[in-house]
């Protein structure tokens, strides 16, 4: 005989589940968003400790969604906000971070760099000061190198230095993103090999089936195939002397820094990164200069 399935899913025998969290959860003006996190959190049968947690925010061709992630990742994560049909901009990030009252709970926050600069009010793409934690001079290629410290960026003034709307949120409330700057580390290091050299011969051979040459030039890999090109002795083997110099410190760094583990050599590594990507001729981007001049600004997990 068939069972019926219950309404709700028990547990600790109480019911938890669908219709008991729904409760916590509304639509308004195309957001989907819980209105009592910390009711959220009681129901979860769990503390809402608002610095245990970040705010990660990101979005799809089709919707921008924000969840709550646990520093640890030792606990589930949490969404808190869903929009279909919303996109990415200054007014999108003010609504979601109202709904879900971001000023009473104040959590860290992490996403792609287009996420950091629309809540910090700055103006996408390619401009001048485009770093939110100092004025570098993104056009000024000579000095990137050679100059580390930038005068900080003291305020954000609409219509200077790139700023467009008042902040959202408090710039030190970010968290870089190390996952980005590892597939910017990775475009640096793919777009200064000749398009000639045996490395980028071999890189096409093996990425060809799934990457458009525009993509290859362009180094856009994906984490995937990073790991793939990390673990992959033939690769080595098509590099000169200071092209494998810079993967081998690049590597370094993806597995003492920007991964799960930080050795306490990571200072040195990154130093070493830059001083290979330099010989190299790899020009100096933003997720780099991050790593150049604001090593200090990376929490320490």
């Amino acid at each position: 005989r068939p069972c019926k399935r219950p309404s709700t899913v028990q547990r600790k025998g109480r019911g938890f589940g669908v219709p008991a969290l729904s409760t916590f959860y509304v639509k308004e003006d195309n957001i989907c968003f819980c209105r009592d996190i910390n009711g959220l959190f009681h129901e979860l049968e769990s503390e809402h400790s608002p610095h245990e947690w970040r705010l990660f925010i990101d979005s799809s061709k089709r919707s921008l969604k924000a969840v709550l992630l646990h520093n640890g990742n030792v606990k589930p994560s949490i969404p808190v906000a869903h929009a279909v049909g919303m996109k990415e901009t200054h007014e999108s990030m003010a609504a979601i971070l109202k709904v879900i009252n971001y000023s009473e709970h104040a959590w860290n926050i992490c996403g792609d760099l287009k996420v950091v600069a629309l809540l910090l009010g700055m103006q996408l793409g390619y401009t001048k000061y485009m770093c939110f934690l100092c004025l570098w001079d993104s056009r000024d290629e000579k000095a990137h190198y050679e100059t580390k410290k930038w005068p900080p960026r003291s305020d954000f003034v609409i219509g200077k230095h790139n700023v467009q709307h008042q902040p959202l949120v408090d710039p030190q409330k970010i968290y870089l993103p190390p996952l980005h700057i590892k597939l910017g580390l990775m475009k640096n290091f793919v777009k200064a090999l000749s398009p000639d050299g045996q490395a980028f011969q071999y890189l096409k051979e093996k990425f060809g089936s799934v990457l458009t040459d525009e993509k290859l030039r362009a180094g856009v890999f994906i984490g995937p195939q990073i790991r793939d090109l990390v673990h992959d002795c033939n690769f080595r083997k098509t590099l000169k002397a200071l092209e494998l110099q810079a993967w081998n410190a690049f590597v370094s760094v993806i597995d003492n820094f920007l991964g799960n583990h930080r050795s306490d050599r990571y200072i040195d590594l990154v130093e070493q990164l830059i001083r290979a990507f330099r010989a190299m001729g790899c020009r100096m981007s933003l997720k780099v200069h991050f790593l150049h001049s604001h090593l200090d600004f990376f929490p320490p997990n």
